[in-house]
């Protein structure tokens, strides 16, 4: 088979990974299988992820430029990556036309080659009325399943609009310098002698605290300067928080219950001197812990566990402080994984909740009295945050919602934005 032109590929390599999320695959699984290499394959992942995160737009252009239901999903994807193209950069309109019917001679053997010409064609020659139409589409406005729209606006209706856009935007990237590796004199922050030294490898950046440092542009993590080194992390702003929300003290016992990738175990162990315990049921995932740690010159205690079979892991020793970042929609985080949006259900919702009850519950009978747990999720969504919550104070008599900076009715919810992902924390402490 020939080689396609540049833009012919990526637009076929984009078509085929939206195609598999359509088909209800995991995005990040399917591009690992994809086989994509260089150019090519940072130029499908952007187009891919920005097609994802349009979807609800996409899927509303598409359905009125269709005679009838088309099931084939790479020629569906390839369409859908198009539009996308189409409707960004509309200077290059009758390029991408040709070179998305060139990419269609290499799908499905080339049987929707003559529909990707026309459908394509039709939406150039009713581009304004159709886009119109779109805008006044909730779906196809905010790019979101309409389920999720109404549960924004129910559990967030001063900032569900700004929740909907963060959702839609690309991701920030934020580093959080190691002060072992950067130790902060009288004049600087370790996040301050890292901007330097980002500076000096042309990278710019900003300062948000003491540790974290904002970059202007996102970078694979292997152009980052100190990164292999150890100097610093990529972690979200919000996600940050955590370890400053625990309040810890040097010499403390901790526990961090859903603790992979490794992260906020991290950082905790660079700011202070702790008997740390990470835990995670994913053999695969506990790995990449021992991995950062090691990347890092730090030390825990690293075990493949389930939180919830306490029994099977704990020695009977209370924690100080317990770390319990559950499972939940991720839908906080939802602009670094656009495929969730559209793989995720309603009635998955109930069933984040009810695994969140059934760690945090046994969680709660390893903390020390006076000790503090710390819920943590990257969810947006009230069922998943403050109902819960609430539902546990009314399970635990010897439970207190504590006060924390930034919290309102004792608990702490991060709205996305520029600077950071969506996050909930409460802090929970034991009388």
């Amino acid at each position: 088979m020939p080689m396609l032109p540049p833009l012919a590929e990526i637009l076929r390599a984009a078509g085929s990974l939206v195609g598999a999320v359509l088909a209800g695959r995991n995005f990040d699984a399917v591009l690992a299988r994809a086989g994509l290499s260089g150019h090519v394959r940072a130029a499908a992942m952007d187009l891919a992820y920005t097609c994802l995160r349009d979807h609800g737009r996409g899927d509303f252009l598409l359905a009125r430029l269709l005679q009838r239901p088309l099931d084939d999903l790479s020629a569906r994807g390839l369409l859908l990556a198009a539009l996308t193209r189409l409707e960004a950069r509309p200077e290059d309109a009758h390029t991408t036309v040709n070179q998305a019917v060139t990419a269609a001679a290499h799908v499905a053997k080339g049987r929707f080659k003559g529909l990707v010409n026309a459908v394509l064609r039709n939406f150039l020659r009713r581009r304004e009325e159709l886009l119109a139409l779109a805008d006044a589409d909730d779906v196809a406005l905010w790019r979101h399943p309409a389920w999720w729209i109404a549960r924004l606006r129910r559990d967030h209706p001063a900032h569900w609009q700004a929740i909907l856009t963060a959702g839609n935007s690309h991701p920030p990237l934020c580093l959080r310098a190691n002060r072992r590796r950067l130790p902060a004199g009288p004049e600087d922050s370790p996040a301050r002698l890292l901007q330097v030294q980002l500076g000096a490898a042309g990278i710019a950046a900003r300062a948000l605290d003491d540790v974290a440092v904002l970059l202007e542009r996102p970078l694979p993590v292997e152009r980052i300067s100190g990164f292999s080194g150890g100097l610093c992390s990529v972690q979200d702003f919000g996600a940050q928080a955590a370890a400053r929300l625990l309040d810890l003290r040097d010499g403390m016992r901790v526990l961090d219950a859903c603790a992979a990738p490794g992260g906020k175990t991290a950082h905790m162990l660079e700011s202070h001197e702790l008997d740390l315990t990470a835990l995670d049921a994913d053999i695969a995932r506990v790995a990449r812990i021992s991995d950062n740690l090691q990347r890092l010159g730090l030390a825990a205690t690293v075990k493949v566990a389930d939180a919830r079979a306490v029994d099977s892991w704990w020695d009977g020793r209370p924690f100080d402080r317990i770390l319990a970042d559950v499972p939940c929609s991720a839908s906080g985080v939802v602009r670094r994984h656009p495929d969730a949006k559209w793989l995720r259900r309603e009635s998955d919702i109930a069933g984040f909740a009810a695994t969140q009850a059934a760690i945090v519950d046994p969680l709660w009978r390893t903390l020390a009295p006076g000790g503090t747990m710390l819920y943590a999720s990257c969810s947006v969504f009230a069922e998943e945050n403050a109902l819960q919550v609430g539902a546990f104070l009314g399970r635990h008599a010897d439970a207190r919602l504590e006060p924390a900076e930034g919290a309102t009715g004792g608990m702490v919810n991060l709205i996305p934005d520029a600077e950071h992902d969506g996050f909930f924390y409460a802090r929970l402490r034991k009388c």
